[in-house]
């Protein structure tokens, strides 16, 4: 399995004692000539687990990339610069540039140019934007693919940071865009929704508390977003509130379903005969979606379903879920 299943959250302690290992075996590397092969071998375990528990941190992959360029590893530091601009969200077009060069040779200077230009660190990659580049951020999140976990993190905190510095519009538009890609992030699920709160949009937090719920049964986020609303109504005259209405619901699911096809070409095809029967064409489209690894659009597509009446859809609405983790 790799980072981006593994973990659910950078783990900065344990990322730092694997880096503190993997120098420590350079130095004995470089100290003792009849021993290098091994320790090198032993460096770039190290390293390896410094980025799988803390992607976050550039002196990981810097650490990492140095063994490989140390061993003379040309298709492996390839891997790692490849790795590296997942985790940045780099276009396709972008990674393919990467082929055919010889990365012994030029491999750690793309390295710290995509750090100059895209730093990991949240608050060193805020201060370095202006307007036009908030501009351009902005356009290359709504084209870019966040199914990688670890992107997803790491555009998440930078979005935040862009949401302190007072610039709600824009983080609500482009967190769907997060979310669309891994539904299952429920944390980032909640913060919009207490956003949305604190907005007095009320349909859009139970959407978002809606979610939350439904990802995590036991979070109960939505009924207490209900007991607040009550709470607050004054006056005999008042109008209880218990939901947004059932169009509402059905577009907002229909606009993340859309999102999610951004990364997702599976096309659609017309209902199949098998055994003298016709296929539902949602429930093929479904099943071509799971089949794929789409779980995200199959999950959106199955809530709406749902939500319009279909009570099929549950079945594969679970089955996504499962899929998403």
């Amino acid at each position: 399995m790799d980072s981006a299943t593994v973990l659910q959250h950078p783990r900065r302690n344990l990322g730092s004692r694997h880096r503190s290992q993997a120098d420590r075996f350079v130095k004995l590397a470089k100290k003792d000539p009849s021993n290098e092969a091994e320790n090198f071998a032993w460096a770039e375990q190290n390293a390896q687990q410094a980025v799988l528990y803390d992607f976050t941190d550039e002196r990981n992959w810097r650490c990492l990339a140095e063994i490989k360029h140390m061993r003379l590893d040309n298709e492996g530091l390839s891997m790692v610069l490849e790795d590296l601009f997942v985790v940045l969200g780099r276009d396709p077009n972008q990674l393919g540039q990467l082929h055919g060069i010889n990365h012994l040779e030029v491999g750690l200077e793309l390295l710290e140019a995509a750090f100059i230009t895209d730093s990991l660190e949240p608050e060193k990659w805020f201060s370095s934007l202006d307007s036009t580049d908030m501009e351009g951020f902005a356009k290359r999140c709504r084209r870019l693919d966040f199914s990688d976990q670890r992107a997803n993190i790491i555009y998440g905190r930078r979005l935040e940071r862009i949401r302190k510095a007072g610039h709600e519009d824009l983080f609500i538009d482009l967190v769907h865009h997060l979310l669309a890609h891994r539904p299952a992030n429920h944390e980032l699920w909640m913060e919009l929704g207490r956003l949305h709160e604190r907005r007095n949009e009320i349909d859009q937090a139970w959407l978002c508390y809606d979610h939350v719920q439904q990802l995590r049964p036991t979070e109960l986020v939505r009924d207490l977003f209900l007991d607040r609303l009550k709470q607050s109504m004054d006056g005999a005259d008042a109008q209880p509130w218990s939901g947004p209405s059932l169009n509402t619901r059905a577009d907002f699911l229909k606009r993340m379903q859309n999102l999610s096809q951004a990364v997702s070409d599976i096309p659609v095809e017309k209902s199949e005969e098998v055994v003298g029967e016709s296929i539902d064409p949602d429930l093929k489209r479904l099943r071509d979606l799971l089949d794929a690894g789409e779980a995200a659009e199959a999950f959106f597509m199955a809530r709406s379903l749902l939500t319009s009446g279909e009570m099929w859809a549950e079945e594969w609405m679970v089955k996504a879920q499962k899929m998403l983790g």
